[in-house]
């Protein structure tokens, strides 16, 4: 075996380039099982993070939409499942939402061109549909349907969100294609609310549930399942099942066409129900501390599924989602032995199969396939086609730290890793504090290259799950409820201090990094502590006041509740600003901006860096035409991480490898 060089941390050679990062930006999501047959959406960085459907049969995996076709749908601006395979005859049609005029298009079988099912929208790309189902009678889709009206504003000046005029409702869309020409062949089933998420017609096609919520509650703080009967094609007489103001109820499952399965935190974590529609009480299947769902963050997926022989596929766990078979006769819940220990809340199944997105610490993120009655897992595609040799690859440890007043916070470790390298005797690494997106989001145990990419050049990650997180009940979630901007950022300056005082990460070599609302607490950090001598912020949020004022819909009240309902807590949304604090910021700050994103504008970075600027703090402000809110295409992924390695070699005094210096700014 060959000795380990001795060299210092950050400088390690490493095999995980940035290209390679970008390529592992791969991204899977929303299978769709039907007998032998597979679906699922395909986002490919090198390719702009176009989207496509890929159809799996007999083991041959065809790609249904060749370019410029982008299976991607804009409904709250985060989109989710974009397409639904549709039986016909002895084949499949697919129908899907195309990115570009976000019109819903069908593809059949055979056909070298989808044609369109909806009109051409007076606003461009105005009129938006997502999570599809079919109609009973198979002549629909029915789905959310999210329309736009163009409002006036002054010239310069952002529109408020409201001003948009946005409406939502759900609808029928006739497969046949009447409506591409006949705006009025599109009916309205559900009307009156301000959000919809997953409708569900039941077994017999007698009954329609779905979820709704209204401004300002978001979908984790209150939400409604409701259920109408069907008559004549409408929905009459519809009446809450489950939720509330303070419930959040999602993910309608039919049980039979008298009962159907709900999900809701009404405990305090998200678990399983039983309701009836006859006014029985709701029965909890298996009442645990353990999470079953997640947040409503995209439309169509579902954190679980019905078995042919009557037991539900189940996600649950405190942070990580592991795959189970609850039997509803002996109510047992015995998790499926897989390789893989994080699922994402998109499962489908047809008699004894199981199709969803799972990853592990050592395993990419991949379309999985499993047959219950024989046990066999098979994994159908991966992000990654190549691993690199596992020895790079940083084992995460699991830890539970105590944040302010013993508040416990939720991190995984990835210390340096590199089987060709070792750190200097008495030589303490570098640590980037990972700060995910959000806020109310979740970061796993999954493997993903980014953090190899700094873990094997000698440099340690700690990813936190701070207070606020999904994944662990409600009351953490709701521990950053007005304290968005103070429990964030202590829990992140509480899991530095837990790499220090253990002895593991220098104190002088402490950096942070995140992306949106992770950026947020970036920049939130750096103003009010000086812990950090490095700063990264991803598209990330600096003054409140404008960002409320110009983010889309879905995200326009968010704040209410990350920090005050408005008029009310002006005081709070100027005082918790970065940009207002930009005078204190305690170390270099790197800029990463989209040009086109519509969840956080581009103003929010660039007048932070003039703020910087006129403090005479170094800082560099990196910006990237064509990108939106998480960057998709390969070219800006590779940029972003070379300069994000090269500014942490400058401020953290290393010298990485292979990377051109990232130019800084000072006044």
């Amino acid at each position: 075996m060959t000795a380990r060089a001795t060299l210092p941390y950050g400088s390690w050679p490493s095999p995980i380039s940035a290209a390679d990062v970008a390529r592992a930006r791969l991204r899977l999501s929303f299978p769709t099982v039907a007998g032998d047959d597979v679906w699922w959406q395909e986002t490919r960085p090198e390719e702009g993070g176009r989207t496509t459907v890929i159809h799996l049969r007999g083991g041959h995996r065809t790609e249904l939409l060749q370019a410029p076709w982008d299976a991607r749908t804009r409904v709250h601006e985060y989109g989710g499942r974009s397409y639904l395979p549709v039986r016909t005859g002895d084949g499949w049609s697919i129908v899907f939402s195309n990115y570009d005029d976000q019109r819903l298009h069908r593809l059949d079988e055979g056909d070298p061109k989808p044609y369109p099912l909806t009109p051409e929208p007076a606003v461009p790309a105005g009129l938006r549909f997502a999570d599809y189902v079919l109609s009973p009678d198979r002549t629909e889709l029915w789905c959310v349907c999210e329309g736009h009206i163009a409002a006036p504003a002054e010239e310069g000046a952002a529109a408020p969100a409201d001003a948009a005029g946005i409406r939502r409702a759900i609808v029928a869309v006739p497969l046949d294609g009447s409506a591409a020409t006949d705006a009025g062949a599109i009916r309205e089933l559900v009307t009156g609310a301000q959000f919809y998420a997953s409708p569900a017609p039941s077994p017999g096609g007698g009954h329609l549930a779905w979820v709704q919520w209204n401004h300002p509650r978001m979908p984790w703080d209150g939400t409604e399942v409701r259920v109408a009967a069907i008559e004549d094609g409408a929905a009459v007489a519809p009446r809450t099942v489950k939720g509330g103001l303070s419930e959040s109820a999602v993910a309608p499952l039919w049980r039979d066409e008298e009962s159907l399965y709900v999900i809701s935190d009404w405990p305090g974590w998200w678990n399983i129900y039983q309701v009836g529609l006859h006014g029985e009480s709701p029965q909890a299947l298996y009442p645990a501390e353990e999470e079953f769902a997640g947040p409503l963050w995209q439309l169509g997926g579902m954190p679980y599924a019905l078995l042919g022989d009557g037991r539900l596929a189940v996600l649950h766990g405190e942070g990580d989602l592991r795959l189970g078979i609850y039997d509803t006769d002996t109510l047992d819940l015995v998790d499926v032995e897989v390789p893989y220990r994080n699922w994402a809340t998109q499962l489908s199944t047809d008699g004894t199969t199981i199709v969803g997105i799972a990853g592990g610490p050592d395993l990419p993120t991949s379309v999985v396939r499993v047959d219950t009655t024989t046990g066999r897992v098979e994994g159908l595609r991966r992000e990654m086609a190549e691993l690199p040799d596992v020895a790079y690859l940083s084992a995460p440890r699991t830890e539970r730290l105590e944040g302010p007043f013993g508040r416990p916070v939720h991190a995984y470790v990835f210390p340096p890793t590199n089987p060709e390298a070792a750190g200097p005797e008495g030589e303490l690494p570098p640590y980037v504090v990972f700060v995910h997106g959000g806020p109310t989001g979740r970061v796993s145990t999954s493997l993903d290259l980014e953090r190899s990419y700094f873990t094997s050049r000698g440099i340690g990650v700690i990813d936190i799950n701070y207070g606020g997180s999904a994944g662990y009940g409600r009351a953490y979630r709701e521990r950053l409820r007005r304290q968005w901007g103070v429990v964030d950022v202590e829990d992140a300056v509480a899991a530095a201090q837990a790499l220090v005082d253990g002895g593991i990460a220098d104190p002088a070599r402490l950096a942070i990094r995140g992306g949106s609302a992770g950026g947020w607490t970036t920049l939130a950090a750096v103003t009010q502590t000086d812990v950090f001598k490095a700063a990264t912020s991803y598209f990330g949020i600096s003054d409140l006041k404008s960002f409320v004022e110009a983010t889309h819909d879905f995200e326009s009240h968010y704040l209410f509740g990350l920090i005050g309902p408005l008029p009310g807590f002006e005081r709070a949304y100027e005082e918790r600003s970065p940009l207002n604090r930009a005078d204190k910021t305690a170390c270099p700050v790197l800029l990463l901006q989209g040009l086109n994103d519509p969840v956080v504008p581009p103003d929010q970075s660039e007048r932070f860096a003039q703020a910087l600027a006129e403090k005479k703090m170094p800082y560099a402000y990196l910006t990237f035409e064509g990108e939106s809110h998480g960057f998709r295409k390969a070219s800006t992924v590779i940029r972003c991480l070379e300069a994000e390695l090269a500014f942490y070699g400058q401020t953290l005094g290393f010298e990485p490898r292979g990377v051109e210096p990232v130019a800084l700014t000072v006044g």
